[in-house]
């Protein structure tokens, strides 16, 4: 079973591995190869400790956690297998709520837990009164098209410099929130 909840404070090294993890499988090529390699998840799940503490600007963070058949093997029960962070947009003009973060681990793909944590986002956005929410990715994130795929609008485009290089990130935008929320609604059961 692939549990998804608000993440608590003895989550953050299990986030900080699954950030460590997808970022090595998402990115080679898109960054720098020894920035890949140094990635530490030890420091990673220090800074995710501050971040599921930190309640400002309404930010959360979800886990996606698995347990019995769905668990993989060596893993213990209650496994972070994926996170989703987030809150009011850090900056003015494209939404009024951001989804900072969405990461899941490869062996977790295609199961329906992406929607899940994104749902789980857009759902606390909207309680604490965010009528729209963006999310930016890397252009050259082979993963971007999940989020068209959930009718994210395309609406910016930037060169920023991360890593020690220009990359270019894209803006996607779901206004209103109501889209986002239908877009990743469970299935009905037939």
């Amino acid at each position: 079973m692939i549990s998804v909840r608000r993440a608590r404070p003895d989550d953050a090294a299990g986030v900080g591995a699954v950030h460590a993890a997808v970022w090595r499988s998402a990115y080679p090529g898109i960054l720098p190869d020894d920035y890949l390699a140094g990635l530490s998840a030890r420091r990673l799940g220090g800074f995710y400790r501050g971040a599921i503490l930190d309640r400002r600007q309404a930010h959360a963070v979800f886990v996606a956690a698995a347990d019995g058949p769905d668990l993989m093997p060596g893993h213990p029960p209650g496994t972070v297998i994926g996170f989703c962070s987030g809150g009011r947009a850090r900056r003015a003009g494209l939404a009024d709520g951001e989804v900072e973060t969405l990461y899941l681990l490869d062996d977790y793909r295609d199961r329906g837990v992406g929607r899940r944590l994104m749902r789980a986002m857009a759902a606390h956005l909207r309680a604490v009164g965010c009528q729209s929410v963006l999310l930016w990715v890397l252009r050259d994130n082979p993963s971007r098209w999940f989020y068209q795929r959930l009718g994210g609008r395309p609406a910016a485009q930037e060169t920023i410099r991360f890593a020690g290089q220009d990359t270019v990130q894209l803006a996607y935008v779901w206004d209103p929130i109501e889209s986002l929320l239908a877009a990743t609604a469970p299935a009905p059961e037939r």
